[in-house]
């Protein structure tokens, strides 16, 4: 019987909560074959099984947040060992024989990037890099020691024993594949359905859902074996748990649930919240914020837009006003290289970075989370507009990973979505600058001294202090609106 223990899924969490079990007791599972949803401080993830063998017992029920190295299942591998020993400082608990690491047959052909698939350097995938290398290792020969002190290879069973020491924690995340910009109103229709066995009615029946289908009807609670569905292939759609719920509005994950007669509700706070909190509390009393604004006519911007929209270049991506903010900002940043920078607190050092990971803040039902879009300064419009619209559909889904979220240099926070001016949003941690990019208005403007109707928006630039000062904070923030007023503007730099 081994235990699987929850592993740091990167950025070196140390908690994570139970969504939901993909296995019960008595389930046959093979390696790979996912197991768990869990929910990190940044993201959802789909953990895999490190062992193949029977579901024995189910560790921590759903709904329960667990520290990193907590036995979370059992799973019998035929062995008829006790569950392993507690795990060593390091978290890496040894590993006896290959089996315990459910590594597969030599006629089972597994994918580069799966438990037991091939990894760089001659090395074997395992839930946490790519483990030792498999090769045998030699030794030197000894000096003065003539043709007896010739060098000798590692024998095969030392190479076994170093292969055995592989570790079994996890870093093994399932990636969705984005959907376009229109289709995410029904996200759940590109997401593969899973089956659903019934816990409550004893009759064993099943129902097929999507996973964005059946976390709905979970906050619903809408039991999806008494639903009819209306899918293709008899898949619950997310209209058939609105239907079932008569009339009751889809709850956003971690929303406060009244009912009759309660005056307060009480919610954790957890996940992407806490996670939120922490980091928005840490920048605010440690870099020191400066707001500027700047009130710009984006006509010609719009105009654009609408042209971009109707090219076949474009066509099967979404062209937004913030795609030609996002443009903008990348070329006043090529302008202003010092304002892409961080400081660095222990070395007393401003550090330039000649590359611009471009954050874009994202409401989803998760909460805040902030995606970015690695060295958006290489990419051209087209590019750009693709990754605008994955991390957007990725986001939305609630399966942005761990590392789409960290290393970004700079944000765009788009409130102009919700109908807002503006605002003073607060930095991310370990960025320099943050721009709010308020809602496009027709508004009287003055153009040859005449007033006429124009499109006009507000933006607001919160910056470091300690390492931006007005002048660069105002001529950055100036750029974008240059270019903004007139997009020609980005023919000349």
């Amino acid at each position: 019987m081994k235990q699987f223990k929850l592993p740091d899924v990167g950025e070196g969490l140390t908690e994570a909560e139970i969504v939901s079990w993909k296995v019960k007791p008595g389930d046959t599972v093979k390696v790979n074959e996912i197991v768990v949803e869990i929910e990190t401080a940044k993201s959802l993830v789909e953990l895999p099984s490190p062992f193949a063998g029977v579901v024995g017992e189910l560790l921590v029920p759903e709904g329960t947040t667990v520290d990193v190295g907590t036995p979370i299942i059992t799973v019998d591998d035929g062995t008829g060992e006790a569950p392993s020993a507690p795990p060593r400082d390091d978290m890496a608990p040894a590993v006896p024989d290959d089996t315990a690491i459910g590594t597969p047959g030599e006629d089972q052909a597994v994918e580069a990037g799966l438990i037991g698939g091939p990894a760089p350097g001659g090395r074997t995938s395992v839930l946490v890099g790519y483990g030792p290398r498999t090769t045998s290792a030699t030794r030197r020969p000894r000096k003065g020691a003539g043709d007896k002190s010739a060098a000798r290879a590692a024998t095969p069973a030392a190479a076994s024993a170093a292969a055995a020491q592989q570790a079994v924690q996890t870093s093994m995340m399932t990636t969705r594949t984005p959907v376009r910009e229109p289709e995410l109103e029904n996200v759940a229709d590109s997401v593969p359905a899973h089956t659903v066995e019934s816990g409550s009615n004893g009759a064993g029946a099943k129902a097929l859902a999507k996973p964005p289908v059946r976390k709905l009807a979970k906050d619903l609670g809408v039991d999806l074996t008494t639903v009819t569905p209306s899918g293709d292939g008899g898949v619950v759609t997310r209209a058939d748990v609105e239907a079932a719920a008569s009339g009751t509005a889809p709850a956003a994950s971690g929303a406060a649930q009244r009912t009759p007669g309660q005056r307060e509700t009480r919610v954790p706070v957890k996940g992407v919240r806490k996670m939120t909190a922490q980091a928005m509390v840490t920048s605010a009393f440690t870099a020191p914020h400066v707001t500027e604004w700047v009130t710009v006519d984006v006509t010609r911007t719009m105009d654009l837009v609408e042209r971009l929209r109707s090219d076949r270049e474009f066509r099967d991506v979404k062209v937004s006003p913030l795609l030609l903010l996002a443009k903008a900002l990348l070329l006043a940043v090529r302008r202003n290289p010092e304002i892409n920078a961080a400081w660095d607190e222990a070395a007393q050092e401003i550090v330039v970075k000649h590359y611009v990971n471009l954050g874009i803040a994202a409401a989803t039902p998760r909460g805040l989370v902030v995606p970015n879009i690695k060295d958006a300064d290489q990419m051209s419009l087209r590019e750009l507009a693709e990754a605008l619209q994955a991390l957007t559909a990725t986001a939305r889904e609630g399966r942005t990973q761990p590392g789409e979220m960290s290393g970004g240099t700079m944000t765009i926070t788009n409130v102009g979505v919700f109908g807002v001016d503006a605002g003073t949003p607060i930095l991310n941690p370990g960025e320099s600058a943050i721009l709010c990019f308020g809602a496009v208005r027709d508004m009287p403007w003055v153009v040859d001294g005449e007033i006429v109707v124009r499109k006009v928006t507000q933006l607001a630039l919160s910056f470091d202090h300690r390492l931006v000062d007005g002048q660069l904070g105002s001529m950055f923030l100036a750029d974008i609106a240059r270019v903004l007023e007139d997009p020609a503007t980005a023919l000349l730099w």
